[in-house]
């Protein structure tokens, strides 16, 4: 193999078998995430464990979510869910639940198969977003998102984590 070989990358459904990857990178990214936003006590308690145990039930909740899975090489760096709104007072249908993605691939292009993978092209749909993510605001204006205006504080790892909700018309 040639130094200058690219690294298979590939984006696909997750499988119950991932859950423990997913689990570890899930843990690895909120630190990457949330270090500036919550506490270094909280984010010590996130546990790669308990975090594929989340995933073994994500991963298998029925035809109306799309999770997916972001590998390169075979290992897997970042992963996305969608499905159906879970607010009472949603400004469509579905919903955004998460997309996630190891600090080292970033601005490689793999967020944004990540997000093709989880959604329709021109979907209508929303997400929640930490408020102190510039990052992921510029990503989802990108995408055709806007901010609604809405706002919610919610318990995240003991403390708490104010959030934006984007819409995408």
């Amino acid at each position: 193999m040639s130094a200058d070989a690219q690294p298979e990358v590939i984006v696909r459904p997750v499988r119950d078998v991932d859950a423990e990857a997913l689990g570890r990178v899930h843990a690895q990214c909120w630190h990457e995430t949330y270090d500036h936003l919550i506490s270094k006590a909280a984010l010590e308690r996130v546990s790669p464990r308990r975090m594929a145990e989340l995933w073994t039930h994500w991963a298998s909740q029925g035809d109306d979510f799309k999770m997916s899975a972001a590998l390169v090489d075979g290992e897997i760096v970042g992963f996305v869910g969608s499905g159906p709104a879970r607010d009472k007072d949603s400004p469509a249908f579905r919903e955004l639940y998460f997309i996630y993605l190891l600090h080292e691939w970033h601005s490689t292009g793999l967020g944004q198969k990540l997000f093709d993978a989880a959604v329709e092209k021109d979907e209508p749909l929303y997400l929640w977003v930490a408020e102190d993510n510039p990052r992921a605001h510029r990503f989802y204006t990108r995408n055709g998102f806007h901010l609604d205006g809405a706002t919610h504080t919610e318990p995240f790892l003991g403390e708490t984590l104010t959030e934006v909700r984007f819409v995408r018309p």
